[in-house]
């Protein structure tokens, strides 16, 4: 719901005119009461209840009519509290605010058009009208299958990070008593290991919230450079210690191999400056 609040928001202009010249290029509304509404119906697909008010008694006068059936219980109803909370747009249509409906329990959007002396009230489902202009991508088939297998990758994934820590800790507490002559490499090759399973660790954990747990139907990059960014950090820093491992490896049996070392350096810088100029582009363009 949030999700498509803040897409409606930022979009509400044109969602706006789109309705407004849409229904402008139908005509007359009241012509289509005989057969229900029906062409309006197949013309939106977001479309999913009209009603009909009076204009001075402000009292329902239709029953509710959806796309294959109509109800009597809204019938005889006073709107005089919906009608308050619509914004006009000119003399003849006003929208509402998106709300949950009472009759659909679907998020929402009102639009009303004044006709004689009745006023139309169109109820427009949310998600479908975001997704036929193209603001949202939403194919509940196609996302089903994919968040199985963002499932499945997801938790494989921490399975297999769980899996490296443990066993980087198992061979370390092995060498620790197996060996007296404790290299100092040994020390970091364990670090370097939990900072990879925290790198598979956390890549995964995003991938279940923005894929699985907390489906992302809106068309941003802002997940996508967020997880980029967190994972090519983890990266950095795995490559950063064990570039000090080898300057300190070096040091310890002779400086003629030192130049490996730079290499192994400026290949880490080179990844950091890529990284930085990433996240200022980014940046300028939001």
């Amino acid at each position: 719901m949030r999700e498509f609040l803040e897409v409606y928001e930022e979009n509400q202009e044109k969602v706006d005119y789109f309705l407004q010249e849409s229904l402008r290029n139908i005509g007359k509304l009241s012509s289509h009461k005989k057969i229900n509404f029906a062409q309006l119906f197949n013309l939106f697909p977001s479309l999913e209840l009209v009603y009909i008010v009076d204009k001075n008694t402000k009292h329902q006068t239709s029953d509710d009519i959806y796309k294959n059936k109509t109800d009597n219980r809204g019938k005889d109803k006073d709107r005089s509290h919906l009608i308050s909370k619509l914004e006009l747009k000119n003399n003849h249509i006003a929208f509402s605010k998106p709300y949950i409906s009472s009759a659909t329990r679907n998020n929402c959007i009102t639009l009303s058009i004044k006709e004689n002396d009745e006023i139309i009230f169109l109820d427009f489902r949310l998600d479908i009208l975001l997704e036929k202009l193209n603001l949202i991508e939403l194919h509940k088939p196609f996302h089903a299958m994919t968040r199985s297998f963002y499932l499945f990758v997801g938790f494989s994934m921490i399975t297999l990070a769980v899996i490296t820590i443990l066993f980087s800790l198992y061979d370390f507490i092995l060498y620790l008593f197996q060996n007296q002559d404790i290299k100092l490499e040994f020390m970091f090759k364990p670090i370097i290991a939990l900072t990879l399973g925290m790198a598979i660790f956390d890549l995964a954990k995003t991938i279940l919230e923005q894929e699985v747990f907390f489906k992302s139907y809106a068309k941003s990059s802002r997940v996508e450079t967020k997880m980029i960014t967190k994972f090519l950090i983890t990266i950095i820093i795995a490559l950063s210690i064990e570039a000090l491992i080898v300057v300190f490896k070096i040091a310890i049996d002779g400086y003629e191999e030192m130049i490996n070392a730079l290499y192994l350096i400026s290949g880490v810088s080179i990844i950091l400056v890529a990284l930085a100029i990433f996240v200022y582009l980014d940046k300028k363009k939001k």
